[in-house]
């Protein structure tokens, strides 16, 4: 049978990138599939500090760039579009792109995690007009404003402290006693006068007329409901996986995240997985980055054996 491509990566974060990247370069024909931004959740961070070779940290931005650039020269071609069904067949996989089906050899999920929303009728509200997912894309629009961040991870200390650099007060909302942030980060976090922590509670509800007002906050201890004023709501409370189209392909676990061996190889021949998308991945750039290599070169070695 005759295939349009060896490779087709599906996502174009940090694993999609590296796995395209390595793929072409072992002289696969290979494409990038990517419906949103080439980075994926790397290029809405502010500063990554503990990707090895940037002693001073490097941006979300810029390094997703750099890896794309690297992609590029090695042969791999990114499209920016959504695919939308996945299919298994004789001899090689259907992927459906834009009403159009080709063929590959080989398939690399790498469509990594969305944000995970409050779930609250007054979020969707509100989007654009208040809430945001992303510190990095709409903190100039809050200078010398009060913000909240939602969440106690990694991603929402750092996003409240990048948030400091134009808002003039930010709450740091988390529904437990204790932050879940690495220790450096919760030590800046704490040491920052323009943070204030708001411990035990949850979104309730969020209020005004056109924009943003306040946010209805409450207390899981003791379920009292306390209003504040804010200009804007940001919400960093996790992330579910983009597993839609595989979920009736691939075997996933219960949260959604796809399955994989240790080789990276999913329930259907032929169709790999890596990074944030597959169960048990360690959500981090450099992590990623290496599934995605080693990914590709599985599929490679799968690929020696392929008969068209």
């Amino acid at each position: 049978m005759t295939t349009d491509y060896d490779v087709i990566v599906i996502g174009g974060g940090g694993a999609g990138l590296t796995a395209a990247l390595y793929a072409a370069r072992a002289q696969l024909k290979t494409i990038i599939f990517e419906k949103d931004v080439i980075g994926g959740q790397i290029s809405i961070t502010d500063i990554v500090e503990n990707f090895p070779g940037f002693p001073q940290g490097i941006s979300g931005p810029e390094i997703s760039a750099l890896i794309e650039e690297q992609a590029k020269k090695s042969g791999a071609e990114i499209q920016f579009d959504e695919v939308e069904k996945i299919e298994p067949g004789e001899g090689a996989i259907s992927v459906h792109v834009s009403g159009k089906e080709l063929k590959s050899k080989a398939v690399i999920l790498a469509m990594g995690a969305q944000s995970r929303k409050l779930n609250i009728p007054s979020e969707t509200e509100f989007i654009g007009r208040g809430v945001s997912y992303c510190a990095v894309c709409d903190a100039p629009f809050f200078r010398n404003k009060t913000v909240a961040v939602i969440g106690g991870g990694d991603s929402a200390i750092q996003e409240a402290i990048y948030l400091t650099k134009f808002a003039t007060k930010v709450y740091v909302v988390h529904r437990r006693d204790q932050l879940r942030a690495s220790h450096v980060l919760q030590a800046r976090a704490q040491k920052n006068e323009k943070i204030e922590f708001i411990w035990d509670s949850v979104v309730h509800e969020i209020k005004g007329k056109n924009v943003v007002e306040t946010v209805v906050l409450k207390n899981k201890k003791d379920d009292s409901l306390n209003e504040v004023a804010v200009n804007g709501v940001f919400v960093f409370i996790g992330h579910d996986p983009s597993s839609q189209i595989v979920k009736n392909l691939v075997q996933c676990d219960e949260s959604g995240y796809v399955k994989t061996d240790l080789n990276y190889a999913t329930s259907v021949t032929g169709v790999f997985a890596c990074g944030e998308i597959r169960s048990g991945a360690t959500w981090q750039l450099v992590s990623s980055c290496g599934e995605g290599c080693s990914a590709a070169l599985q599929a490679e070695k799968y690929l020696e054996n392929f008969s068209e």
